[in-house]
């Protein structure tokens, strides 16, 4: 049985672990093709909408990691910048051990001459982007030290899917671990951020994955995207 949010609507929301949203990737790559940078793309305006659209922020730092997560908030850094915000990439290790698809999204902001480095920077708000919801054990080395870098700062903070360090299926918080102002869960919520705290409000964002395959796996239904790519739900 599929677990599901109610949100202020009383329109009920899917909720996937890990392994279904891997699953529900893989699908959209095979099968619609539909393809990571694609997804990666729409994750990451999506991101920069929220972060404008909530916290208003004049200046952003974005935490990036070496996966799909970090791909996500580096697109997000590209669009924050389009629209005039100071923006500050801080990764969490050499950027030659990014994925290709997050080191193609690297070039694109390298090459729009916005600023990179390996130190946390001062800023109104901080975007996680630095471990999703394929969390393997608790965060360790230097995305452990950003995790702790971005609680000293005491700024509001945006995660994008799943707070990082945060189980996406159990919902169990790892040490140290994000505490959100706020979460914009991709395609559907996570069920482990059903009661976890450190979530904060919880958003959705469309990321095209067509309500059809979430049928067809019994995990929905879809969120209601039909006024717009952003839906709150907690």
């Amino acid at each position: 049985m599929a677990l599901h949010y109610q949100i202020q609507s009383r329109v009920e929301v899917g909720a996937v672990t890990a392994e279904q949203m891997a699953e529900v990737d893989r699908r959209m790559v095979d099968d619609l093709r539909i393809e990571l940078v694609q997804m990666m793309e729409n994750a990451g305006r999506n991101l920069a909408e929220l972060a404008v659209g909530r916290f208003e922020p004049r200046s952003v730092a974005v935490y990036v990691g070496s996966g799909g997560n970090g791909g996500g908030g580096l697109a997000a850094a590209r669009h924050l910048a389009n629209r005039g915000v100071d923006v500050g990439i801080v990764l969490s290790g050499p950027s030659k051990k990014l994925t290709e698809i997050p080191a193609h999204q690297l070039d694109i902001v390298t090459r729009m001459g916005l600023a990179v480095a390996d130190q946390p920077v001062d800023a109104d708000l901080g975007i996680d982007a630095l471990v999703g919801y394929g969390l393997d054990g608790d965060p360790r080395g230097r995305t452990a030290e950003l995790i702790g870098e971005i609680a000293a700062r005491h700024v509001e903070v945006l995660s994008l899917d799943v707070p990082s360090g945060l189980d996406a299926t159990t919902g169990r918080s790892s040490d140290p671990s994000v505490a959100a102002t706020a979460t914009l869960a991709l395609a559907l919520p996570k069920v482990g951020l059903l009661d976890a705290e450190s979530v904060g409000e919880l958003y959705v964002a469309d990321i095209s994955v067509p309500p059809s395959l979430y049928d067809d796996m019994g995990v929905g239904p879809a969120p209601d995207f039909s006024r717009g790519s952003l839906v709150r739900l907690i």
